[in-house]
């Protein structure tokens, strides 16, 4: 099981002083990043940050949401674009809508972590996002 398996963050949402998620577990216990109560928690907390890039960074298309998400300080970013894009099928700058979301999600777990998401997991995330925004 890796990292983002265990801590039910398979997009390795980063842990942040002062910051809380619903359906974070009590237990905290890896230094870098959140660890969720379950997959579903995680992944409502990557549709919220999505949120806050469409509407505070106006950040809409998968070249710009991976480019923060995954800076090139840490990460080969270009491939990570090339990737998601191309599990996808959507075009670098197309401008995605909410509904896109879990299938951007799905991709960026698949190259974060290597997982798989069920589409039953994924739409159960995206009915709790949608219940606590």
């Amino acid at each position: 099981m890796n990292r983002g398996q265990k801590n039910n963050n398979p997009l390795n949402i980063r842990r942040v002083a002062g910051s809380g998620w619903k359906g974070q577990a009590t237990l905290q216990d890896d230094g870098r990043f959140v660890r969720f109560e379950r997959m579903e928690w995680g992944l409502r907390a990557a549709f919220c940050i999505l949120r806050t890039y469409a509407r505070k960074y106006n950040l809409r298309c998968i070249r710009d949401i991976v480019t923060r998400w995954a800076p090139s300080s840490e990460n080969n970013t270009e491939r990570y674009i090339d990737n998601v894009c191309r599990w996808t099928g959507y075009g670098g700058r197309q401008r995605l809508t909410e509904a896109d979301w879990p299938i951007l999600v799905k991709a960026m777990a698949r190259q974060e972590c290597g997982l798989t998401l069920s589409d039953t997991t994924l739409a159960r995330a995206f009915a709790l996002y949608k219940l606590y925004p």
